[in-house]
């Protein structure tokens, strides 16, 4: 049976872009050559030539030559490219079982915002407020060394709840990581994911000392960002953190720092959250769906999906206006390589979750990763005694693009890799499942980022 071959075409901004899935090209064509390449592979060549040049209103033989010049770009391997993927979908994983790259740490299962949206309940995670100790801490490092295989580069995400409510704790496990990296051949590298209510200079200096990036929750606009970023009184965090993420940024120097924020049905014209940050002084943007309940008051509703799509384009024809005038910044979500693009294990097998990935409780209890914290089902076992729940970390294994049936026809599945198995399991009950709603925004992210950097290119 011959494998399968992809394209995908769209019209964007002026620009005929067509997409060759398994090789990754992207070739920006005039409307000759993007009718041929629709019709290439349902119609002989003389039929081809046939209706185009009628429809052209040019002579057949301008058709022939444009249709010469698909056929060396399939010859080439960059038109119609054959899936050499699929053979490696299920062996790429395997080669990496228990190897662990990063731990996501919840030093607080607390916090001192009420976020109405927020996931993790208030940074509860359905259960006990609790702050992670030194010694749990300092376990779940010594953890990742013995489980990081030959792995050098490790990763460590202090997360929360608020982080920073138990900020000694960070330093410390901070200080005792670098005390140890070099006999054990390891490089950590942080990150530190921070409302910003506790942020005061000491924060600021350690954190451009020793965070490799840093990711402050911040939702554009003011009346945007108090409408659900309160404190326990209610009264909205803007005019507090946004001082603070100024110092702290501007001090930062050309180090990684991201400014997150989420949107809801309170905002689907994010654009104007986005301007907002610019206004700001913030050049590193991230702003992210709302993933809530149907009958969350915040959820996205199928009225707002034509609006998030058109300010995607709008955005992406923003930074475009922006990046000719010398203004440019960055939108995570369009940050696309259309030379090298990720590496193939990062396409097939996804974020890692549960395999080489995971969250660390309080407690030091196992999970997949934050979204699934509270869950104890998807308990995996603990930093003392190991994985134990093998059955688990096998289902997230077999998690790859290639095993889940919807993704099969789907153009945007090696960028996706499969999309995020917490937002399948919220929406679908199903890991393996997938989040219907957030593919059809990813898909309209990726075209926008296709665009931009055609765009730039051109």
């Amino acid at each position: 049976m011959e494998r399968e071959k992809m394209i995908h075409q769209y019209k964007m901004g002026g620009l005929n872009i067509v997409l060759d899935v398994f090789s990754g090209s992207i070739h920006v064509v005039d409307d000759l050559a993007y009718d041929i390449i629709a019709l290439y592979e349902g119609e002989s060549k003389e039929n081809i030539i046939d209706k185009l040049s009628k429809m052209y209103g040019i002579e057949r033989e301008e058709v022939a030559e444009c249709l010469e010049q698909v056929d060396e770009l399939k010859e080439s391997g960059k038109l119609f490219t054959e899936d050499s993927f699929e053979p490696l979908s299920g062996e790429l994983k395997q080669r990496s079982e228990g190897i662990i790259k990063a731990l996501c740490l919840h030093v607080a299962h607390s916090c001192n915002l009420n976020c109405e949206y927020c996931f993790a309940s208030q940074g509860k995670y359905q259960g006990e407020r609790a702050l992670m100790s030194f010694e749990t801490g300092k376990r779940a490092l010594d953890f990742l060394i013995e489980n990081s295989g030959t792995r050098r580069n490790l990763e460590v995400d202090f997360f929360g709840g608020e982080p920073l409510m138990n900020w000694q704790v960070v330093k410390d496990l901070v200080n005792y990581a670098r005390s140890i990296e070099k006999e054990h051949n390891k490089n950590f590298r942080f990150t530190l994911t921070t409302n910003g209510m506790l942020i005061d200079d000491d924060v600021i200096d350690f954190s451009n000392r020793e965070m490799s990036n840093v990711v402050l929750s911040l939702d554009g606009r003011r009346e945007v960002h108090d409408r659900y970023r309160v404190d326990y009184e209610g009264r909205g965090s803007w005019d507090r953190i946004v001082p603070k993420f100024q110092k702290f940024v501007s001090e930062r120097g050309d180090r990684n720092y991201y400014m997150r924020g989420t949107f809801t049905h309170e905002n689907p014209d994010f654009l104007k959250d986005i301007e907002t940050m610019l206004d700001l002084g913030f050049t590193e943007l991230s702003m992210e769906p709302v993933v809530a309940s149907d009958d969350d008051p915040a959820a996205l509703t199928e009225a707002d999906l034509p609006v998030v799509m058109d300010q995607y384009e709008k955005l992406a024809e923003f930074m475009l206006k922006r990046h000719k005038e010398g203004r440019p910044f960055t939108f995570y979500h369009y940050m696309i390589d259309l030379e090298g693009g990720p590496c193939v294990y990062k396409r097939i097998s996804g974020c890692g979750s549960g395999t080489e990935y995971m969250a660390v409780t309080p407690w030091g209890d196992l999970y997949p990763c934050h979204q699934f914290v509270g869950e104890d089902k998807f308990k995996l076992g603990d930093i003392w005694k190991g994985v134990t729940n093998g059955e688990m970390t096998d289902e997230f294994r077999s998690c790859n693009v290639y095993t889940r049936p919807e993704c099969r026809d789907c153009w945007a599945r090696l960028y996706c890799s499969g999309g995020c198995a917490a937002n399948a399991y919220h929406s679908t009950g199903s890991v393996g499942g997938i989040y219907e709603k957030g593919c059809r925004l990813f898909k309209k992210r990726m075209e926008c980022a296709i665009w931009l950097e055609a765009s730039k290119l051109l």
